[in-house]
C-alpha cells in the first residue's frame, strides 16, 4: 500500500513563509513526477507546482517567484517553500505522485491527505 503524508500547514500572517513535506511510503519502484496542488473553499483544485524525476520545476503564475518545490529522492519527499504568502493562497494543500510500482508498470496516481494553509492577520 502506497501512502503519501503530508505535513507543515498551519496559521501565518501575510508577508511570512512555510514549508509543507510529503513523503511516500509502502513498496513501489520508482516515482516519477512529483506536484504540489492547492483547493481553496468553494473553488476547483489547482495545480501549484510540479517537479519531473530530474527534471525542472514548472509552477502557476500565481506562485511564480514566491514558491520553490523541491525534491529529496532519497528520502522519497518533495517540499514546497512558500514565501512572501498571501491571503489568497489561504486553501488545503495536496501532494501527488506518480509512482510506478513495477520497473517496467505504468504509473499511479497517489494524494496525500491535504494540509491546510492560512494566510491571515
Amino acid at each position: 500500500q502506497v501512502q503519501l503524508v503530508e505535513s507543515g500547514g498551519g496559521l501565518v500572517q501575510p508577508g511570512g513563509s512555510l514549508r509543507l513535506s510529503c513523503a511516500a511510503s509502502g513498496s513501489f519502484s520508482r516515482i516519477n513526477a512529483m506536484a504540489w496542488y492547492r483547493q481553496a473553499l468553494g473553488k476547483q483544485r489547482e495545480l501549484v507546482a510540479t517537479r519531473p524525476r530530474g527534471g525542472s520545476a514548472n509552477y502557476s503564475d500565481s506562485v511564480k517567484g514566491r514558491f520553490t518545490i523541491f525534491r529529496d529522492n532519497a528520502k522519497n519527499a518533495v517540499y514546497l517553500q512558500m514565501n512572501s504568502l498571501k491571503p489568497e493562497d489561504t486553501a488545503v494543500y495536496y501532494c501527488n505522485a506518480k509512482i510506478a510500482k513495477t520497473y517496467v508498470g505504468p504509473d499511479y496516481d497517489y494524494w496525500g491527505q491535504g494540509t491546510q494553509v492560512t494566510v491571515s492577520s
